[in-house]
């Protein structure tokens, strides 16, 4: 399915970058490639009159690494995309900051995350402001401002009746999961969006990772991705993946964690392991795009239709992905979250997401791929619930059936268009 964006919808973490300028002196964009920081960053430039450096281009990144006290001495706010190509610039940064820390004074994006620079390169630690851009969300593509995170913090048992009956179909919640959010993707048809992806991971791969390590196995590299992939939404498995491609578990862990610093893979660690009742500390692991998931392990609209077991249980891996990283988008232009993370007890219950805010209130999520959610779907919901008592403020299951209702003290049934919904 080939979709139409509607129009320049400005995205909502444009907002909370002009919020925290106001108050920070270095905010830092950092997130995949082609996601839109450089627009974002454009956008915030021309609003003040004031131009971006480019550190993509060879040019600019030259004369940058030449003299990087001469660029970041500019009118304010200084900015740079994508600073990771001359760390220097960091350490200039920090230099001016000694003299005069008011807000506004810079703005930067990277495609690699800032604590995956090498130690010396980490100049600013404790002196900026960290924002994650993702792809885009649903909502986004929609020209929908959803609110569905903030929604379930507050909701009521009478508003979770009126949400209305969803009319999305099965075969359209396919095609958005293997669409994914990567804006150059979207109005692409399926061949040329496959090729597309082909060509992002190799450029990743063969520039990103090798300006931040010494590769030395490179062919193993993309397979080692690919096994990474085929673990999406499940807990992580290192020595599985590693044995699947004849490397040893610590490089294969080293090689991992370089596919995180360039957010193809993002790891969501245990939340909870302090309660009670004692949760495993293993983390999931989700592919960033349900879109590059999908064209990674060669899932398309058709086969992930097909109703056997295999299909069935590779659309509920990659549906988890796509849902969980809805929520994360959601939660990056929210303030006063304190940590998200998925939930399992060592007898193997479990819950998907669970989101925390800075109080202590938690909400968590269950996706499921099904038109129907049986009472026994909701056994690690309940049990979290349990474990946490009057700060379990609602637990979801999110399911590609119709209807929304209450199926139990603050645990809902949802149908999963709801996260980009306008209510």
């Amino acid at each position: 399915m080939v979709r139409t964006l509607p129009g320049l919808v400005p995205r909502r973490l444009q907002a909370v970058a002009e919020g925290r300028l106001r108050e920070e002196p270095v905010v830092a964009l950092q997130g995949p490639r082609t996601v839109g920081k450089s627009t974002l960053l454009r956008n915030i430039a021309d609003a003040r009159g004031v131009p971006v450096f480019d550190l993509d281009d060879l040019a600019t990144r030259d004369a940058v690494a030449a003299d990087p006290g001469l660029f970041v001495g500019g009118r304010e706010p200084v900015c740079i995309d994508e600073y990771q190509h001359v760390p220097a610039v960091l350490d200039a940064i920090k230099a001016e900051l000694n003299r005069d820390r008011h807000p506004g004074r810079f703005v930067l994006t990277g495609s690699t995350r800032y604590e995956a620079l090498p130690e010396a390169a980490q100049a600013l630690t404790g002196r900026l402001h960290l924002i994650s851009v993702y792809p885009l969300s649903q909502g986004e593509i929609d020209g929908v401002r959803e609110h569905f995170l903030e929604h379930v913090f507050h909701i009521a048992r009478a508003a979770v009746a009126a949400l209305g009956d969803s009319q999305t179909l099965r075969d359209e919640y396919i095609d958005r999961v293997t669409a994914g959010g990567m804006p150059l993707v979207l109005s692409r048809g399926e061949a040329a969006r496959g090729r597309w992806i082909d060509d992002y991971v190799t450029l990743i791969l063969e520039r990103d990772v090798r300006e931040l390590a010494s590769i030395r196995q490179r062919a193993q590299l993309p397979r080692l991705l690919v096994r990474l992939a085929g673990q999406t939404g499940q807990v992580l498995n290192i020595s599985s993946a590693a044995r699947d491609v004849r490397m040893d578990i610590q490089t294969a862990e080293n090689y991992a964690r370089l596919l995180e610093a360039v957010f193809l893979i993002q790891r969501l660690p245990a939340w909870g392991t302090t309660l009670r009742a004692r949760a495993a500390a293993s983390p999931k692991i989700h592919i960033v795009d349900s879109g590059v998931a999908a064209r990674l392990l060669r899932l398309t609209p058709a086969k992930l239709a097909q109703l056997n077991p295999i299909s069935l249980s590779q659309l509920g891996h990659l549906l988890e992905s796509f849902a969980v990283f809805e929520i994360i988008k959601q939660a990056t232009w929210l303030d006063g979250i304190a940590g998200i993370g998925h939930w399992r007890t060592h007898d193997g219950d479990e819950v998907d997401l669970v989101v925390e805010r800075d109080d202590g209130r938690v909400v968590a999520f269950e996706i499921k791929a099904g038109t129907r959610v049986p009472g026994d779907d909701f056994k690690g919901l309940r049990k979290l619930r349990n474990a946490v008592g009057d700060a379990f403020l609602s637990g979801v299951a999110l399911y590609l059936g119709q209807r929304a209702y209450t199926f139990e003290d603050r645990l809902h049934v949802m149908p999963l268009d709801r996260l980009w919904a306008e209510l």
